[in-house]
């Protein structure tokens, strides 16, 4: 038996809310019966979330970033909106959709709203809009590929951060049971500055207040050394 899947599309463009409308329904899954909404703005988005609280709760929204914002002025953005869905329909999926592209847009987005899914509009084909909804649903988080890249170089100038030969020296010579207080036999630094180095590597991998076993298994995972 299917199971009812009920979406909400919000974008300002009633086209585009359509075009997403016949792409998933042009998916013949066995697995949902596809209901699906739209709203051209905040405050029709805000009624619809409001009324699914009371009813049958949304199962996924997608939200464009650039909406007109609510009346009253407190929601201006799919941003805002998402935060609001998130609050009275913990049990949704959300999925910010953009033509935005900039590196410190994606980042805020992912900071503030750390939705389900992100996608770059000028990214997507039908045949991957439904690969984004099947992840969603079954394995979030779906990233399309300009997010993607993001990360990619997030990650390379984290560990360009991380990874210079001291840092590696310094991590490696602690895998291996040298005390901190000894590590100035291993690397041309001063103590002081090895203990600073330390606590910047721990700071990157999230470990600001853990010990040194702990820095070499994360270090380990990661696989640094």
């Amino acid at each position: 038996m299917k199971k009812n899947l009920k979406i909400l599309i919000v974008d300002d463009h009633p086209m585009i809310v359509e075009a997403y409308k016949n792409i998933i329904l042009s998916d013949e899954s066995e697995k949902y019966d596809y209901i699906i909404e739209g709203a051209n703005n905040c405050d029709t988005a805000i009624d619809k979330i409001k009324i699914a609280t009371n009813t049958i709760p949304y199962d996924i929204l997608y939200l464009d970033v650039k909406l007109p914002p609510s009346c009253n002025g407190e929601i201006i953005s799919g941003e805002d909106l998402a935060i609001f869905a998130k609050e009275v329909l913990p049990g949704a999926k959300i999925v910010i959709q953009t033509t935005f592209n900039e590196n410190h847009r994606i980042q805020n987005i992912l900071r503030t709203v750390n939705p389900d899914g992100l996608l770059i509009k000028n990214d997507i084909t039908s045949k991957e809009f439904l690969i984004a909804l099947d992840t969603v649903l079954n394995n979030p988080p779906y990233y399309s590929t300009t997010v993607a890249r993001y990360f990619r170089k997030q990650q390379l100038n984290f560990e360009d951060n991380l990874l210079d030969d001291v840092n590696r020296k310094i991590i490696f010579h602690l895998s291996k049971g040298v005390k901190t207080k000894d590590l100035t036999n291993y690397v041309t630094l001063s103590l002081s500055a090895i203990e600073k180095r330390k606590a910047h590597i721990k700071s990157l991998l999230g470990l600001d207040n853990a010990n040194d076993e702990e820095l070499i298994k994360e270090a380990k995972k990661r696989g640094f050394i």
